[in-house]
């Protein structure tokens, strides 16, 4: 299999973004921005379409687009009561977006495809670069602001009472969360990046005690998953996202079940 340059980049790329993915996505769910997060991918489906349409690299459009919604997302989200609703709007704007991108641009609908669902084996080297760099930098900003973050995700309100600039904290982490789903939308797709920045963190959360150990799960489980994924792909031809989704479910599932059979016992 790694006699493949394409299976080679495809793991190296999918190594980095599955790290990166499985520790933003441990403050996703402890902010409880799961909802956001998947509102996201569909921003990042409308900002890659609009760089398709600028014959651009989607890669460029995604990451122009997700910064721009996770601030105004995030934002709006904490102003509003109806948020969901709110949010909601924006999602199906955006989704618009997307599919008038792609029809002007006269794109084919493989090329929307990949966008939407991913396309990790078609990662060339230069890609791979710009990945890798891109997941360092996710990185840096979390671990440059980890103390404030695992104060303010996890106790929000003695995070006030201490002086944390949660404010500033919270917008370092949207500016991460935007990366991140572009990133990640390299690997499942714009519609299904979530599932890398949720489920991973989620499983970790019936497994672990503390922060590190929930990073060290979340990472653990979406690289496994990705790995995995990448070899059925292979080996079948099927498609790699249907089996990094499937993965994913079972190992939460299990999880989830075990979890609350010892806890009837």
């Amino acid at each position: 299999m790694f006699q493949f340059e394409f299976m080679r980049y495809a793991f190296l790329a999918s190594t980095f973004i599955a790290i990166t993915c499985g520790v933003a996505g441990v403050y996703v769910v402890a902010r409880n921005f799961s909802f956001l997060a998947h509102t996201l991918s569909e921003i990042g489906f409308a900002g890659a379409a609009f760089a398709v349409y600028l014959n651009m690299a989607p890669l460029w459009g995604m990451l122009l687009f997700t910064l721009l919604g996770s601030i105004s997302v995030g934002e709006l989200s904490m102003h509003t009561d109806q948020k969901e609703s709110s949010i909601s709007a924006i999602s199906a704007l955006f989704i618009g977006l997307g599919v008038l991108f792609l029809a002007i641009s006269n794109s084919n609908s493989r090329y929307a495809t990949n966008i939407l669902f991913g396309s990790i084996i078609g990662v060339d080297r230069k890609g791979v670069i710009q990945l890798v760099i891109l997941s360092i930098i996710v990185l840096l900003l979390i671990f440059s602001v980890q103390r404030q973050l695992n104060f303010d995700s996890f106790d929000h309100v003695g995070a006030l009472a201490n002086g944390v600039k949660v404010g500033l904290v919270g917008l370092i982490f949207l500016v991460a969360l935007a990366m991140a789903v572009s990133i990640g939308s390299q690997i499942v797709g714009s519609m299904l990046v979530f599932i890398l920045l949720t489920l991973p963190s989620s499983t970790a959360r019936y497994i672990a005690r503390s922060v590190p150990g929930m990073i060290a799960w979340s990472v653990g489980i979406a690289l496994f998953s990705v790995w995995l994924g990448l070899y059925l792909g292979f080996v079948t031809n099927w498609p790699v996202t249907f089996f990094i989704s499937l993965i994913d479910v079972v190992i939460y599932l299990g999880a989830y079940f075990t979890h609350l059979i010892k806890h009837k016992v």
